[in-house]
Formats: structure tokens, sequence, C-alpha cells
């Protein structure tokens, strides 16, 4: 990352994926000494949705401790482990830079038959929740409000279509209530209601939402994708099926001039991650390593 992007784009992800994205972005901000809060756009989905509207509301993202911090890097000299793409994807990433331009025309006629599939799906889901979602207090109106820069990724539960709250179209919400539209994932949280209708997680749709990302032709594009880390624990099947998605949603972008960055966890990020990303355990030590991954990153 050479400067701060015209938009930022954070992913679905749980507890671990927003201890890690705030990591890494504190990480990339304490290198260049910017800030994220800075961008022009901020599109989040699920744990996503939290981080972007901590930057939105001018919150300072959180930072490990630095006496734990100085004692690892003392004790680790080793250098930063190099990414290395795997050949079946390198080979899919060259095919869609060969279909670029209609790669966002392909997501758009898939767009019906996912909310048929979703409207399905969904119907099923009971409304009954084993944990309860309350942004109001953290996230007041006279803090942080739909300015036009921040945006949330939810699904419409009835007809299982995309929404992305604090775009000119959306519904209009507060960002407490769009967050927890954007963040009830389903048999864990209840739907959300806003004017008569029911929400949940935008990562039904999308871990990442990237293809709705309001990005022109010579706009800078930062995606953090908790979700498609090539690295374990996390189960392979949903990161394969996240990074593929994650590409071609990339490719979208590019194909209508933007230019696409990319970050998820690394080795290090994925194995402090662990499996379950809602876990409550180890959220420092995720941070921890997300932030030294962004320091790594901007090196």
């Amino acid at each position: 990352m050479r400067s701060i992007p015209d938009v930022l784009v954070l992913g679905g992800g749980g507890r671990q994926g927003d201890a890690w994205m705030s990591g890494v972005l504190a990480g990339l901000e304490d290198s260049h000494e910017v800030s994220f809060a800075d961008c022009e756009y901020m599109l989040g989905t699920s744990a996503g949705s939290i981080v972007a509207a901590k930057l939105a509301s001018g919150r300072r993202l959180k930072r490990p401790d630095p006496e734990a911090e100085a004692d690892r890097a003392a004790d680790d000299s080793a250098e930063p482990e190099r990414e290395c793409e795997p050949l079946p994807e390198a080979l899919f990433a060259s095919a869609l830079r060969l279909v670029e331009p209609f790669t966002g025309a392909g997501l758009l006629l898939a767009t019906l038959p996912g909310e048929l599939a979703r409207s399905a799906a969904l119907a099923m889901v009971p409304t009954s929740a084993v944990e309860t979602l309350d942004f109001a207090a953290a996230f007041p109106p006279e803090k942080v409000s739909f300015d036009g820069r921040l945006r949330m990724a939810a699904v419409e539960r009835s007809r299982g279509r995309r929404v992305i709250f604090g775009a000119p179209d959306a519904p209009p919400a507060t960002v407490a209530q769009a967050l927890r539209a954007s963040c009830a994932l389903p048999l864990v949280f209840g739907p959300t209601l806003i004017d008569g209708h029911e929400y949940f997680d935008g990562a039904l749709w999308s871990p990442t939402n990237a293809d709705a990302a309001p990005a022109s032709r010579g706009s800078e594009v930062l995606i953090l994708a908790p979700m498609a880390s090539h690295h374990g624990p996390f189960l392979k099947a949903v990161r394969v099926a996240s990074r593929a998605l994650l590409l071609v949603e990339a490719a979208a972008l590019r194909g209508h001039g933007a230019k696409v960055e990319l970050i998820t966890p690394d080795r290090a990020s994925a194995q402090a991650i662990g499996a379950d990303l809602m876990a409550a355990d180890g959220l420092d030590a995720t941070l921890a390593a997300g932030y030294r991954q962004g320091l790594h990153l901007a090196a």
C-alpha cells in the first residue's frame, strides 16, 4: 500500500475477523502515519461494518500492547513469510484478467438466481436468537451517521436481495440499525427489522461484497478479506469459495478501471484467528498478529 485508498472494503469474519482487520489497518496507519478514516468511501460487511463504523466515527483503532509487542519483536528476528499464490488460483486469476470487462455483467446476471436461492433458504431460518446485538450505545446518531462515505451490506430476508445501507437508493436506517442487520448471522442472531423488512448478515451474499464498492476508473480500492486466506485452520472449503468470489469481484472492479489491492490473513494471522471466527478467546493475539502483518505489508 503506497497511500490511503479511495475505497476501503472490509469483509466479514466474526469477532476474530474484526480483531484482525483492526490490527492490519492499525499497523498500516502507524507505518505510514496516515488514517483510514480519510478514505472517500468505506464499505463493510458483517464484522467489516463494525470496523468501518469505528473509522467513520473518528474512533482510533485498537493497537496491541506496546510492551508485549516489543518483547515479541526482540525474540523474533525472522523475515516475514512471503505469500505464494497457488498454481490453480494463479491460472484462475489469469483467466479472469482476460474477461475483466465482462465480469461485472456476469455478476449482474447471477443476481436474480442468487436472490431466489437466498430467499428460499432464509424463509426456513428461525427468528430465535442465541445471542443479541445492540450497537445503539456504541454508535449513537450524534457520533456517526450515513454521510455518503459509510456503507454496509445486508440481505433482505423476504426477497433475498442485497441491500447496501448508506448508498443513495438504500432504505433509511441509523448506523446502529444497519450494523445489526449486516451482522445478523442466522442461527446465532435473529433478523433485524428495519422499516417493516427483516435483514440478515451481508456475508450471506458475499464475504466482502466488493463488487458493490463505489469505484470508478482510476479509483484505488483496498479489500481486506478475513475469510479468504490461503491458510487454515479455518474451514478450507469456505476459504477457497470465499477467495474465488473475491477474485471475481476484484476483476469486476478492475473491469471498471479501478486499481485493486487484496489483503488476506497470512499464516501467522490465520493461526491466531483459528477455526472459529466467532470465538471470543484470543482476540488480543489476533489483533497483534494482524498488526504485525500490517507493519510487514508496509515495509
